[in-house]
């Protein structure tokens, strides 16, 4: 195997002939994202709510909604709706207003892959607005609050900055909070010839998101010049996209990865037998031989560019949203001002901008997908385990069994499970911390590893006896934001491990250093030496060698 993907083909995209299996992978990766950010519009807030404060962004004045020890400003427009003419442009400024706007909701939710079973669009194309969570106490004369900038996860097809209730950070951690709306799917990541090199937009939306930030923070108590951005599986490799995008640089002082880095990636079979392998970013020229074929299979067959352009613009939302459409364009493009080089790359050749880091994943992270697609696709017995293995790993197979015998694991799916996580997830992060401070030997690291074996399951997951959750793929969410639907609330134990999380989470935002009184020692990460394991219970929190309990020595051997 090599250390590198395999370089993906040029020239023409048949998407007819790869549409089965690109939405078997992006239905699997979009039912995973619906799991975890499957709140209502609005996120519930405290009983009582009232109107709050009047803040004048440099927009116009918005009045939010009072909470007790928070206020809430929802759904303010940080650029214009991307739509009509605007739609596949680089966001361009919001309009101003005259009256006080109502911030008191969040605004529609950006357009979603369509769910198995459903019918209709879900979602606006008018969705570029964002969401600020302050406390109710203002900070001390002369004093600004740090910012923390949410990036939500959803596999670049779904979710919402409004599912996140961030009053919690925002309190405890004596922070302002804002979450975000980017586009998705066919909306921010199409690319066709016509269009250049344009950006992938739904980056580019996340860098006007930063702008407003830097242009407002003060007015809510926020200091500009302390932005912490931060992110959780798409979001997280949103953030590493922005680590090594030229543009942002300036926009945010310090950055956090939850679940996904730089380096992460599915190898074929993991979302089921027959799955192609899933790599977060795509060749311009890739999207771009996309494009053109998804334009000839909506008619906009014109010679001229200009005219491709206007009919595909004049197409309804409904004729684009469909889930061949939004599966085949979810993957942010590379070779473009706004990402030059593929993140991965960037990142190994020491292209990254310095700032103190944050970074990690959770120790179950692929049961979650595996749940999903068990149902499907079972592993019953040690040869269908076997069987999984060969396919995905072909020669090399048996070696990953002898790391991960079936006999050593209650299940086989948990055997299967476990492989996957330390591939895909845990060593492709411990590489980028790796690589990350041999580069920058002087930037602070801090790593991490959820380990909750009895977290809260996401609601709408489906039960397996022989899979346990464990701490998989999203379950370190419940413990930062309300508004997370779980089946079970945090038991006092689970709650005292997120309380300790939003101290680190807010230390880090506040100083670059996740350290905190009260809370053990977080030591900054060399290399891929141990990491903080965050798990319930006293003498929980301790140091971990996650790269020896992950096996990566293997892994790194295996993919060179």
């Amino acid at each position: 195997m090599s250390s590198n993907p395999p370089p993906r083909p040029r020239g023409r995209v048949d998407l007819r002939a790869h549409s089965g299996r690109l939405l078997r992978v992006a239905v699997l990766l979009a039912v995973t994202a619906v799991s975890v950010t499957t709140a209502a519009a609005e996120p519930p807030r405290a009983d009582g709510a009232r109107t709050g404060a009047v803040v004048r962004t440099d927009h116009g004045l918005v009045r939010g909604a009072a909470h007790g020890s928070y206020i809430t400003f929802d759904g303010i427009p940080y650029a214009a709706p991307p739509t009509g003419r605007l739609r596949w442009q680089e966001p361009a400024p919001a309009p101003a207003w005259r009256n006080v706007r109502d911030a008191t909701a969040p605004a529609p939710r950006c357009v979603q892959m369509p769910m198995p079973g459903t019918d209709g669009v879900s979602g606006s194309e008018d969705c570029l607005y964002l969401n600020v969570t302050v406390p109710s106490v203002p900070p001390p004369a002369g004093e600004r609050r740090p910012v923390l900038v949410w990036l939500h996860g959803g596999a670049f097809l779904g979710g919402s900055g409004g599912d996140y209730g961030a009053e919690r950070l925002a309190v405890r951690g004596d922070t302002v909070v804002v979450t975000v709306n980017y586009r998705l799917g066919v909306f921010g990541y199409f690319g066709h010839p016509a269009l250049g090199s344009a950006p992938p937009f739904g980056l580019a939306d996340q860098q006007a998101a930063l702008r407003w930030v830097r242009a407002n923070a003060t007015r809510f108590g926020g200091d500009p010049n302390a932005v912490t951005l931060f992110g959780e599986s798409a979001g997280a490799l949103s953030v590493c996209a922005h680590l090594t995008s030229p543009s942002a640089a300036g926009l945010f002082q310090r950055a956090a990865l939850q679940s996904g880095s730089c380096h992460m990636s599915f190898p074929p079979g993991a979302l089921g037998p027959g799955t192609p392998a899933y790599e977060p970013f795509a060749t311009e020229r890739d999207v771009q031989a996309g494009g053109a074929l998804a334009a000839r299979q909506l008619g906009c067959t014109a010679n001229d560019d200009a005219r491709v352009l206007a009919c595909l613009r004049e197409q309804s939302t409904e004729h684009l949203a469909t889930a061949q459409l939004m599966a085949s364009f979810n993957r942010p493009a590379f070779g473009n001002p706004l990402l030059p080089t593929a993140p991965a790359t960037a990142l190994s050749s020491g292209s990254f901008h310095r700032m103190p880091l944050l970074q990690g994943t959770n120790h179950d992270e692929m049961r979650m997908f595996v749940g999903q697609s068990l149902a499907a696709y079972p592993i019953r017995t040690e040869e269908d385990y076997r069987a999984r293995l060969d396919a995905t790993f072909g020669p090399a197979g048996a070696a990953v069994a002898s790391y991960y015998p079936a006999a050593r694991y209650p299940t086989p799916a948990l055997a299967w499970s476990a492989a996957l996580t330390d591939r895909s997830l845990a060593c492709t992060t411990l590489r980028a911390a790796g690589e990350i401070t041999a580069k920058s030997p002087r930037t602070p690291l801090y790593g991490y590893e959820f380990n909750d074996p009895d977290a809260p399951v996401l609601t709408g997951l489906p039960a397996h006896s022989d899979l346990p959750y464990g701490a998989a793929h999203g379950f370190e969410l419940p413990y930062l934001f309300s508004a997370v639907p779980t089946e079970q609330p945090l038991t006092e134990a689970q709650r005292a491990l997120s309380d300790r999380m939003i101290d680190y989470w807010a230390s880090f935002a506040h100083t670059g250093n996740p350290r905190t009184r009260g809370a053990p020692h977080w030591p900054a990460q060399r290399g891929t030496g141990p990491v903080l394991s965050l798990a319930p219970g006293p003498g929980a929190i301790r140091t971990t060698d996650a790269y020896d309990a992950h096996h990566c020595a293997f892994w790194r051997e295996a993919q060179k």
